[in-house]
């Protein structure tokens, strides 16, 4: 059985693994495997076994499909830092978007509420209870999960949404109406995303989640070519270079991140790791040493890589 799931997160080619466990993005690795835990005793064969073939096969595809492998990915220390990292390149590019479409009140609430990380918290927790109630609906409560998540994240990555009741968009800026009213001095359309530009960044966020950072740089390197401005692809490179040990060039991406957007939080924490690794590895004495030495060593005393601390895993 293939899930069909193209909402929310979905939408974007990214697999929501905490919609599927319905656990907040910001849950830690015990809410995760408290959650796991609880569906996997809904879905086991035990706990189905006055329910009819039917209900007995989906409780065995959902486990198998969805549960297992979205608490395979989030329970490991690695795989959850560099899928938490791609989540919020993912919101900040969503960010940019003039508007996104929902298609759940409690979404569109979640956009317009004050205090959202309150309601995202609730929500969360509403729908944990009833998500795996009725195996028929599940996959409609995981995408109506994943469009908590995404209105979450772009809030969180500094969005400001306001809902219209009246239809299924919720966008930044004035109220549609109050534009539609204003006539000639409306502001003009935000320009859409490149969409081979967005392909270029989309497969570049997978692969470093894959840990295939090689792959990931070509991506990346054509992202640049097509957009040399674009401070979150400079960042995003950065991250790839310094997962491979390369501290030039990582610095150098990050320094040009930063100069397009002082505020890029990936840039910011990358060249902060970088600076502090470069003055504890500073020679002691009036021989010079290379930067590939230090990094060469360094990453033999440090698990998971020089930084593996920030982004985790090892070169490949």
């Amino acid at each position: 059985m293939s899930f069909k799931l193209e909402r929310g997160l979905f939408k974007y080619d990214f697999i929501d693994y905490h919609a599927i466990l319905c656990v907040r993005v910001d849950a830690d690795a015990s809410e995760i495997r408290k959650r796991y835990l609880q569906i996997a005793r809904r879905l086991h064969p035990d706990s189905c076994a006055k329910a009819d073939d039917e209900e007995k096969r989906l409780a065995s595809e959902l486990l198998s499909k969805l549960v297992n492998p979205a608490y395979e990915h989030l329970h490991q220390e690695k795989n959850h830092a560099e899928h938490n990292a791609v989540l919020v390149q993912i919101a900040k590019r969503l960010a940019q978007d003039s508007s996104v479409e929902l298609t759940t009140d409690n979404a569109r609430q979640l956009a317009s509420t004050p205090n959202y990380e309150s309601a995202y918290k609730n929500a969360i927790s509403h729908v944990a209870k009833i998500q795996y109630n009725s195996l028929a609906q599940a996959v409609e409560a995981i995408s109506q999960i994943s469009e908590l998540n995404l209105v979450y994240l772009m809030r969180s990555a500094g969005k400001s949404l306001k809902s219209n009741s009246s239809s299924s968009t919720v966008s930044g800026g004035s109220n549609t109406n109050n534009t539609a009213a204003a006539g000639n001095n409306s502001a003009p359309p935000q320009p859409k995303e490149d969409p081979v530009f967005a392909g270029y960044m989309r497969r570049a966020q997978e692969l470093i989640v894959k840990n295939q950072l090689s792959q990931a740089r070509v991506e990346l390197q054509d992202a640049i070519k097509m957009k040399p401005s674009s401070n979150q692809c400079h960042s995003l490179i950065g991250v790839v270079y310094m997962k491979q040990n390369q501290i030039k060039m990582a610095k150098i991406h990050f320094d040009r991140a930063l100069q397009l957007d002082p505020k890029d939080a990936t840039a910011l924490e990358g060249k902060a790791k970088i600076d502090k690794f470069l003055k504890k590895t500073a020679p002691s004495t009036g021989k010079k040493s290379t930067v590939s030495a230090a990094a060469s060593k360094s990453s033999k005393s440090e698990s998971g890589g020089l930084f593996g601390g920030l982004f985790g895993g090892k070169k490949k």
